[in-house]
């Protein structure tokens, strides 16, 4: 079993000095970190436990200008372990790392007193006390060590409190996509360009196709090589921390992403709900960084957004009280329920950030930014009522881009093919496309009816969906609205008529009653009023039925043929055929041809044909 582990707490408060003892490592490599004495960038050193657990370290800085690299090293760690030094007690930053921790949502770790040689016995309860209830405050109860790294004392109850802690951590999936954040790169000659971070969830393999995400531009990369705890491996799991040498891959940022191909939502706009957890105003007043209205937000217009190992400028748009739209100039990696922290540096002021939607559609209309926090407030944060606001918002979203998401399939929602669609959206469809049929009808009353495409314009999707969404919906919307869809049109069946024309198929039907193959000539069809139009509705009405040349007949007109065919003597000719029907070659000639496509007569040679028996 392994587990990474981060520090947090003031600075100077003997985070490293503590990691040292636990490991034997210095975690502070950097020289200048050592010569200053405060941690700069992350560090990190491991250990093994009486248990036989290993346990790995990120040492972040605790100096209030570091607290972007703190922020780094502290989001994929699963729990925390909070110093505090028994000779200072609770100070500012220890206020900001505990905010920090909220604002991620570590709800697990341990709570060390340090330095417990430079405080007497009094002094030592009072940190205690004062610190567990700044961690209560936060929601936070965390078993509590007292420990002199110095001197050894009380390192053993701390190793049995971080088996304890380990034992108790929930376990990490191994299957999960990768999302690996990059708090180091490097080069390495020979070897080429290596970056670290902490690896929360999923498992790297040497040979992975992975995403390289650095500076908002993407590219595919492959896994070169392993180490973790300065051993090569051919895979690494969670929760684990790794350095990854990618193949091929020039010098890049700090804060890069390694992902799982097509398993994130690359976007730089997300909605969020937002909590203000840290404000000096408020320690000033109440002595703690406990939550404040989240209206304050509504008086930020740009901050720093830490997510992973990327700190990243953004536009704050409120959506309300509780909720914003954070805008940046580079695309990151998102998936619903991702947690961040949003900071004004100004003002030192740090909010706790849930993202509850990922690359959200524009904000147009007036009075859509208030209209907007109030579904998302309403949704909360169940990635299922996320799922559906999301829907609602979108009329339809593809099925892929939900698991992207990592959102279910919303509730009272229809599948199309690859899409979900919201009901309210489908309803609201199904009705644009009776009206548009009534109206299409209404005006040509002869019409086979609205094309397929037509009827997809008609429902008035919204601009991000594409058109073929439309057309993939308009049989199963037709469907339900009471309508037909055949030969590419949108008809309805109960609509139509020949108005008009109903003179004129009349006196044709009567006509054709009496003598059945004697077809009207077009002129004749003319002075009856009945054109192309009013014939092809006929026909569509089961009226009439028409061949080739213009020769229109009643539609038994082939039973009855056939009729007076099979009594022919076998094989007959175009000749005999045509004087036993009593018409024209004209009628003739396209009639046999039909029976002939229907498979009910046959031809013998090129001028014989036979009823087929």
């Amino acid at each position: 079993m392994r587990r990474v582990l981060a520090t947090a707490g003031h600075v100077d408060h003997g985070k490293s000095t503590l990691v040292r003892a636990l490991t034997g490592r210095d975690p502070d490599r950097l020289r200048e970190e050592r010569e200053r004495g405060l941690t700069i960038q992350l560090g990190y050193a491991w250990t093994t436990l009486p248990s036989g657990a290993e346990v790995a370290f990120v040492d972040v800085p605790g100096h209030q200008r570091f607290l972007g690299t703190m922020l780094s090293g502290l989001g994929p760690a699963p729990a925390v372990v909070f110093v505090v030094a028994a000779d200072q007690g609770w100070q500012a930053q220890s206020s900001e790392h505990l905010a920090a921790v909220q604002a991620l949502a570590i709800t697990d770790g341990l709570l060390v007193i340090t330095r417990c040689d430079l405080a007497d016995d009094e002094q030592r309860a009072d940190v205690l006390t004062e610190s567990r209830r700044h961690l209560a405050e936060a929601g936070l109860d965390l078993p509590a060590v007292e420990v002199s790294a110095v001197r050894g004392d009380g390192m053993d109850s701390l190793r049995a409190a971080l088996d304890e802690l380990a034992a108790r951590l929930p376990e990490p999936d191994a299957r999960a996509s990768v999302r690996l954040w990059s708090d180091r790169s490097f080069s390495v000659s020979g070897a080429g360009t290596v970056v670290t971070g902490t690896l929360g969830a999923g498992t790297v393999h040497v040979g992975d196709r992975l995403v390289l995400l650095d500076r908002g531009s993407a590219r595919e990369v492959t896994v070169r090589g392993l180490h973790s705890q300065d051993e090569a491996h051919e895979a690494v799991g969670p929760v684990s921390r790794v350095a990854v040498n990618l193949r091929r891959v020039d010098e890049v940022g700090r804060s890069v992403a390694l992902l799982t191909p097509d398993a994130f939502t690359l976007a730089s706009v997300v909605d969020v709900s937002a909590t203000e957890l840290h404000s000096p105003r408020a320690m000033q007043t109440n002595g703690h960084g406990s939550a404040h209205s989240p209206r304050a937000m509504q008086m930020v217009e740009q901050g720093t957004l830490h997510v992973g190992s990327v700190d990243v400028e953004v536009h704050v748009r409120p959506l309300g009280p509780d909720h914003a739209r954070l805008s940046a100039a580079t695309v990151l990696p998102w998936r619903v329920g991702d947690r961040a922290i949003l900071r004004d540096a100004g003002s030192r002021r740090l909010w706790a950030v849930l993202v509850v939607d990922v690359d959200p559609l524009p904000l147009t209309r007036r009075g859509a930014p208030g209209r907007r926090g109030q579904a998302l407030a309403s949704a909360g944060a169940d990635p299922a009522d996320l799922a559906t606001a999301r829907l609602r918002s979108r009329a339809a979203e593809r099925a892929d881009v939900l698991d992207r998401l990592g959102l279910p399939a919303p509730a009272g929602t229809v599948r199309h093919g690859d899409w979900w669609v919201d009901a309210g959206a489908v309803s609201t469809w199904r009705d644009r496309l009776g009206e548009a049929a009534r109206r299409h009808h209404a005006a040509d009353p002869l019409s086979a009816g609205l094309p397929v495409a037509e009827a997809a314009r008609s429902l008035g999707l919204p601009e991000h969906l594409p058109a073929v969404l439309g057309q993939a919906l308009v049989p199963g919307l037709a469907t339900d609205a009471g309508l037909a869809v055949a030969d590419g049109r949108v008809h309805d069946p109960k609509a139509g008529g020949l108005g008009a024309a109903e003179a004129g198929i009349a006196a044709l039907e009567a006509r054709l009653g009496a003598t059945p193959f004697v077809a009207a000539e077009r002129g004749e069809l003319a002075e009856l009023g009945l054109g192309t139009a009013e014939l092809a509705a006929a026909e569509r009405l089961g009226r009439v039925m028409r061949l080739p040349d213009d020769v229109v007949l009643l539609p038994d007109a082939p039973a009855r043929a056939m009729r007076v065919l099979a009594g022919l003597e076998q094989p007959f000719t175009l000749s005999l055929a045509r004087q036993a029907l009593g018409t024209t070659r004209r009628v003739a000639v396209p009639l046999l041809e039909h029976l002939d496509a229907r498979g009910w007569t046959r031809r013998v040679d090129g001028s014989l044909r036979q009823v087929v028996r």
